[in-house]
């Protein structure tokens, strides 16, 4: 199953994807959000009216997770091009849920930035509560679904102006473009080999794969929840490959840009640059 949400921000409607065909699931659903996702979504579209969403605005495919937690240099080739050691542990900074917007949305470039850059990322949602998790197959069963995302970041505020810390650099207003859809992890065959890429203006920025992660899926989420605490409906992107503008290949994002990113089997987000 795939679930989305269209509509303008503040009165967005709930959709299952399936086989093809748009399916309202407003009403008793109430939204995709936590509470949805802990009863475990929806196992059939029997029932719910076929809609069609042409001319609408795609939302973000999740509602207001109450964290979003991040992983830095989980690719070796991008903790390459940044300069840095492969960690020996999955390094961890959070951005603000406000930060999440829709698939197509504009991205705002913070006032007074130079330097921002593009991360494609696979985003995971949490089905549960996951803490003190035993196993790397529990941490599997505590996914929901997974989605792409886009992890914006200012590279000023992050490395030259961050106290020690990556938050101040990722969690400028836009940061965070989701979607189009939330995947249910039946869809996908393998989370650890799925192309991912970016593109700026219609060329190509990264073009990886998630099997070249440092930590898996699994073990970060393993790991982390002998730290943290997860709730059903937060969000975890697991870090991004190589070919950002940190690198110096490639000039950073400026207002008029458009900046796409994409992962198999999840689609992709499409996000005009405008300046804050």
């Amino acid at each position: 199953m795939k679930y989305l949400r269209i509509g303008q921000p503040g009165y967005e409607t709930p959709v299952a994807l399936h086989e093809g065909k748009y399916y309202d699931l407003s009403g008793p659903i109430g939204d995709v959000d936590g509470e949805f996702l802990a009863r475990g979504g929806v196992k059939t579209v029997a029932g719910f009216p076929e809609i069609d969403i042409a001319g609408e605005r795609i939302a973000p495919p999740i509602a207001k997770p109450n964290a979003v937690v991040c992983i830095g240099m989980n690719y070796a080739a991008h903790c390459a091009e940044s300069g840095a050691e492969p960690p020996a542990e999955p390094v961890v900074f959070y951005k603000h849920p406000n930060t999440i917007v829709g698939p197509n949305d504009d991205v705002q470039i913070p006032r007074g930035s130079q330097r921002t850059d593009w991360e494609v990322e696979l985003g995971v949602v949490f089905a549960k509560p996951a803490s003190y998790l035993e196993s790397e197959e529990a941490a599997l069963d505590a996914i929901a679904g997974f989605v792409v995302a886009n992890d914006l970041s200012e590279r000023e505020f992050q490395i030259e102006r961050s106290g020690g810390q990556f938050s101040k650099g990722k969690a400028c207003p836009t940061f965070t473009p989701l979607g189009p859809w939330l995947v249910t992890p039946d869809e996908i065959d393998d989370v650890q080999s799925l192309r991912m890429w970016s593109k700026v203006n219609g060329e190509t920025r990264q073009d990886s794969n998630s099997k070249d992660m440092i930590f898996s899926v699994a073990t970060i989420i393993h790991h982390m929840s002998q730290f943290m605490a997860f709730d059903a409906g937060d969000l975890l992107l697991t870090g991004t490959p190589e070919g950002v503008a940190l690198s110096g290949r490639f000039p950073y994002l400026r207002a008029g840009d458009t900046v796409e990113v994409g992962i198999e089997g999840l689609g992709a987000t499409k996000n005009p640059t405008v300046q804050a």
